[in-house]
């Protein structure tokens, strides 16, 4: 087996904004992965380096019953679930539920409010206990309403 052949992907759901203004949630994967070297006497190791840049990095905690009515993610961001479960619904109607160790990627910017005055997504909690998320908000305007295959 070659090297390639081993190369490794890493799902993730895109929320993203079509031309018309309206949410989705795609599922997509991250194939580009390289071996490499964290540096060091470190054993090479699968890596997808995919963006780089200013970011912020923030640790969320969602109370159990918690549920951000519609809105937008305020800038690009990946998100990971560390413990709890918690949920993305968007203006096609379409809801994911997440747990941990699973990821999203938010790029609904610009979307266009519809007829009942929904823009954006909602989320929230599921279960009966918080969720804990990993949050990485990108800085600047180059995945701003990003779409799928934008990313790769």
């Amino acid at each position: 087996m070659t090297a390639d052949a081993a190369k490794p992907t890493l799902s993730y759901w895109h929320v993203w904004t079509d031309d018309d203004g309206v949410s989705h949630q795609t599922r997509c994967k991250l194939t580009a992965f390289e071996q490499e070297s964290m540096g060091g006497d470190a054993a090479p190791q699968w890596n997808n380096r995919l963006m780089k840049g200013a970011a912020e990095v923030l640790f969320s905690v969602l109370p159990v019953g918690w549920v951000g009515e519609w809105h937008e993610n305020p800038r690009p961001q990946w998100i990971v679930p560390l413990s709890g479960r918690w949920y993305v619904e968007t203006m096609d109607g379409m809801r994911v539920e997440m747990g941990p160790g699973e990821v999203s990627f938010g790029g609904d910017q610009k979307t266009q409010p519809n007829a009942a005055g929904q823009q954006g997504h909602t989320s929230g909690t599921v279960g009966d206990e918080p969720a804990k998320l990993m949050v990485i908000q990108l800085q600047g305007d180059d995945y701003l309403a990003a779409k799928p295959g934008d990313l790769a």
